[in-house]
């Protein structure tokens, strides 16, 4: 089998949040295939990829770190940085949503969304920017959704917002730390067959994703790591302050969205409890 191009992760530490499954997970594993080793925190599941991980013949860290909380997140790098001298790539993955319409959508749910996807980000990127800047720089890849880009039917209107925030804000890091040989990029998932959208979504509503998608096939994990590696890579060193969107081309037509269904579904999803939001891998 050829040697894959030179990428420069090999031997790198790299902490990803939301790492117990889905995206997350996929991401850990696709940096270990490159040889580096990985830190990574969930609620849930972050001991089982570790375990895969170190399969792979690389070292794990797991952590059950809620990255909202500033101590936490201090105590988590603290301990990466004692144990193996710093880290050298940040994937951002956490997130999570409440399917709510803007009428029926409690303050409270609203607080929560900005949250998890916001100020999870920044204690990360403030704590690990820090690391990067002794280490000489780094690379950060923050994880947005298509929904910060365009309506969706997968997001609600406040994971919509955080979202497109977490794009705002990866675009004034990457001014910021440029200077520090730090690059910060954002990768924006189209709707990706993970186990928490396909718990989410019909049989219908996937074929006429499916339709949807000019590429006709559906977008899993692995195309998110392929392109958070990339980023993460030396193949990427003059790339900071972008958008990379990876969904097989289904936010290049007007879509699909029959509007009274889709208002209707929402409210019956929200009235069944089919779905509540948590912090989350996606």
């Amino acid at each position: 089998m050829p040697k894959p191009m030179y990428s420069g992760i090999e031997g790198k530490v790299a902490l990803v949040t939301g790492g117990g499954r889905g995206l997350g997970k996929a991401m850990c594993l696709a940096l270990a295939r490159e040889g580096a080793d990985i830190a990574l925190t969930d609620l849930q599941g972050a001991d089982a990829t570790a375990k895969e991980v170190e399969a792979l013949g690389q070292k794990a860290m797991a952590f059950t770190a809620d990255v909202t909380k500033e101590a936490e997140v201090r105590e988590m790098v603290d301990r990466i940085v004692a144990e193996w001298g710093g880290i050298d790539i940040l994937v951002n993955n956490v997130g999570g949503d409440h399917a709510y319409l803007l009428e029926d959508m409690p303050v409270s749910q609203w607080d929560w969304t900005m949250e998890i996807n916001m100020k999870g980000l920044f204690n990360c990127c403030q704590k690990v920017a820090e690391v990067m800047k002794k280490r000489g720089g780094g690379k950060i890849v923050n994880i947005a959704s298509l929904a910060g880009l365009r309506m969706t039917m997968y997001g609600g209107i406040a994971y919509s917002t955080a979202k497109a925030g977490v794009i705002g804000f990866t675009r004034h890091c990457a001014f910021e730390l440029g200077p520090a040989k730090i690059n910060v990029n954002t990768v924006c998932p189209g709707p990706t067959m993970t186990e928490v959208v396909l718990n989410r979504i019909s049989p219908e509503v996937k074929q006429k994703t499916l339709q949807s998608t000019p590429l006709q096939d559906f977008t899993y994990p692995e195309d998110q790591a392929d392109a958070v590696v990339f980023l993460a890579s030396e193949r990427a060193r003059m790339i900071t302050g972008t958008t990379l969107l990876v969904d097989g081309g289904i936010s290049l037509p007007i879509g699909y969205v029959e509007w009274d269904k889709f208002y209707s579904e929402r409210k019956q999803w929200l009235k069944e409890k089919k779905w509540e939001g948590k912090q989350t891998s996606m």
